[in-house]
């Protein structure tokens, strides 16, 4: 059901939401998990006294719950106008669009590259060894388990706030502020992680699925979200697998090792993402024309583009038949 929902979800509210007010609706998809995680920390809490091993029944077994408000409120959904709009044109020329292969076309390698890097870098930043071992952490600096569960809780609530302000700001002062003001934010605090986990929750968690989102058109959006979810979920399973031995041999150089990875992210940001607020996706196509490095693969892509229409222009008009 996670799998689902965080392909679908934040592509549906990029079409849905009107260009001013995008980025703040996509961003409270990020508040809701950081909720969604915040109410899960509350009830371990709750339940880690209950005796007989049902404390553990119950904090699983409540998280049926909202997946069943998930899967019932999905049903009363519309659809969005540019599903629409693809599903009622030409049926030869969507099932063309809609193949895979397109995101890989040179006109599209901006969007692919981002689509990659994004969600990549968002994991290698170290938030989930927050999300997932924060009560082991704290547990090995002295706190009793009681004490352990109810950081990760005050932690977890600086993210929900960090969420809030994202929703307000995200609009207001684009997506390259948001994400350079927190990877720089993450580097100067890594070692205070209330303050960390909040630059992430503005900047990195939120925009990790609304980014790629508006930046790839229409034809290659699907196949773009794809992507985005396949690294988070494959770096989610790698980081989680290897941290507590990294923390192990690596020790405190564990987390020199994610301020690299912030520094590198936080660069690459500054140099290759384009700023994308408040504008029609439908226009898109028109930053990476202006952008100093994509304009020129984009417009290598849009010559080879061109070029095939015109050779297949030219044949269709050799192979025609003629008038006498």
């Amino acid at each position: 059901m996670s799998k689902f929902a965080l392909q679908s979800i934040p592509l549906y509210l990029s079409e849905m939401a009107p260009p001013q007010y995008r980025g703040a609706i996509n961003n409270g998809f990020e508040l809701c998990i950081s909720i969604g995680i915040l109410i899960a920390n509350v009830i371990n809490y709750g339940v880690q006294k209950i005796e007989g091993g049902w404390g553990w029944r119950i904090s699983l077994s409540m998280a049926a719950v909202p997946a069943a408000f998930l899967t019932i409120g999905a049903i009363f959904l519309p659809e969005t106008p540019s599903f629409l709009i693809q599903r009622d044109g030409n049926v030869d020329e969507a099932k063309m669009m809609l193949q895979r292969r397109n995101i890989l076309k040179k006109k599209y390698r901006p969007q692919l590259v981002i689509a990659l890097l994004i969600p990549f870098f968002n994991q290698v930043t170290g938030i989930n060894v927050i999300n997932f071992y924060a009560p082991v952490m704290f547990r090995t600096i002295g706190l009793g388990e009681s004490a352990a569960l109810m950081s990760a809780v005050v932690t977890r609530l600086c993210a929900t706030v960090a969420n809030i302000v994202a929703m307000i700001v995200v609009d207001k002062f684009g997506r390259r502020k948001l994400l350079l003001v927190g990877g720089i934010q993450m580097i100067l605090v890594l070692v205070i992680m209330c303050v960390f986990v909040a630059g992430f929750a503005w900047s990195w968690g939120p925009l990790t699925y609304l980014v790629p989102t508006e930046i790839c058109p229409l034809e290659i959006r699907s196949a773009g979200q794809s992507v985005v979810i396949a690294v988070i979920f494959l770096m989610t399973f790698v980081i989680g697998q290897t941290f507590l031995n990294m923390l192990c041999h690596l020790k405190f150089g564990t987390f020199f090792l994610f301020g690299g990875w912030v520094c590198v992210m936080t660069l690459f940001v500054f140099f290759f993402l384009p700023e994308t607020k408040q504008l029609p996706m439908e226009q898109m196509e028109q930053v990476w024309r202006k952008h100093w490095f994509w304009k020129r693969i984009v417009g290598e892509g849009e010559e080879e583009v061109d070029q095939a229409h015109t050779g297949a222009g030219a044949i269709a008009m050799s192979t025609a038949p003629h008038s006498s």
